[in-house]
């Protein structure tokens, strides 16, 4: 009997660390990962801050919180095996108002109940000693989270795979999807996963699915801090997020190839791949824009949707939200870097998809929302998606 044929679209993190995962765990399978671009890793992947996230923020019990937890500490494993750099620094979630201290005793239960290890609450001096130039009332000290070069993790990935026989083949998007699976029309598989991020709700729609999820693309711009006042910053400093708007906010990021980063924001792209404000995709904004759900949502959200702009369009505004962390940050210490997009699912109602969304079928599998921390938790995922279609694969 031939092996089984598995095809995974989309050649991020997530999309290889699930053909690893799958290779090493059922070797007989024949594994082909598509990716359109010329490369691995080149949107959410590539274009992060590197940050290995712990799983604090997440609701206990979620897939999100279950698998950052376990994913940073198999991800660390997978760093100290094959050499990949990396720094378990630590991060200080810093509240600067009263208003903030419910909510960050909240997050120290919250990282408790997700089973995060060293824990603690550190007052102004102790704030001081590990963030000289940050401010804050208290702070949370969440010492499992760090940084990382995901760029390295995926090819290190990449040449783990094609060392063993699956095969990684870029400049291949997929553009159509027949029954049985075949991919445009000459590539033939059994089993069908995706994990195409930007592209997740489109690529479900080509193998048979109603798109009842919507992927807004929203983009996140950084700052770099200029190398005289980098001093200003020695590891990570986050704030503590405000659970009146759907993003985390922004923060500061040490690099883990020099350097210190500061965002990100959250504005809607106009296009799936959009870093800049003129990236323009007609069919993604029509695509956006059509979609009843994000109207709901700018209704919901009216005062932040238009902060975000603004903030995007105004260093001196975006450097006032980062004073609040660090007031000797300065306009003058600042200039602009790069931009991600985040692949964010979103329901008819407006409402984000806050947690990890996996659709099942008989003979496929649809990753549909991964976001952050998916980078992170990518070796989780790919375990949990092995667990849920194994016995359909032998």
């Amino acid at each position: 009997m031939p092996p089984t044929r598995v095809a995974i679209i989309g050649g991020g993190i997530v999309g290889l660390a699930t053909a690893l995962r799958l290779q090493q765990r059922l070797p007989q399978l024949r594994i082909t990962v598509f990716e359109k671009e010329p490369t691995v890793g080149r949107h959410q992947t590539g274009n992060n801050s590197g940050v290995l996230h712990a799983g604090l923020y997440y609701k206990p019990g979620s897939a999100k919180a279950r698998l950052a937890v376990n994913g940073v500490r198999q991800m660390v494993a997978f760093c100290q095996e094959h050499g990949i750099r990396h720094e378990i620094c630590g991060k200080l979630v810093v509240a600067t108002d009263a208003a903030e201290l419910p909510r960050l005793h909240d997050l120290h239960s919250r990282g408790q109940q997700n089973g995060l290890a060293g824990l603690r609450l550190l007052q102004p001096a102790e704030i001081h000693e590990i963030e000289p130039h940050a401010a804050g009332l208290l702070a949370l000290r969440v010492p499992e989270e760090g940084i990382v070069d995901y760029q390295h993790v995926c090819d290190t990935m990449v040449r783990l795979l094609t060392s063993k026989g699956a095969e990684v083949r870029t400049n291949s998007p997929i553009t159509k999807i027949e029954p049985g699976w075949r991919l445009n029309g000459e590539h033939e598989a059994d089993f069908l996963i995706n994990c195409a991020g930007l592209h997740c709700d489109r690529v479900s729609a080509l193998a048979g699915e109603r798109r009842e999820a919507r992927i807004i693309p929203f983009r996140g711009e950084y700052y770099m801090i200029k190398p005289a006042r980098q001093h200003l910053v020695r590891h990570l400093i986050y704030p503590v997020p405000d659970p009146a708007f759907p993003f985390l906010g922004v923060h500061f990021t040490r690099l883990i190839h020099g350097g210190v980063e500061a965002g990100p924001n959250a504005v809607l792209a106009f296009a799936r791949e959009g870093y800049r404000w003129n990236d323009i995709s007609i069919p993604d904004l029509w695509d956006s824009l059509s979609f009843p759900g994000l109207w709901r949502f700018l209704v919901r959200y009216p005062s932040m949707a238009s902060y975000e702009i603004r903030r995007s369009l105004s260093l001196k505004l975006f450097c006032a939200s980062l004073q609040r962390l660090v007031p000797e940050i300065e306009p003058a210490d600042i200039e602009r870097g790069g931009a991600g997009v985040r692949a964010q699912a979103m329901l008819p109602n407006g409402d984000l998809v806050q947690d990890f969304l996996i659709v099942e079928r008989e003979k496929a599998l649809h990753l549909l929302n991964a976001p952050s921390p998916a980078a992170t938790a990518s070796l989780a995922i790919g375990d949990e998606i092995v667990d849920r279609i194994s016995q359909r694969l032998t």
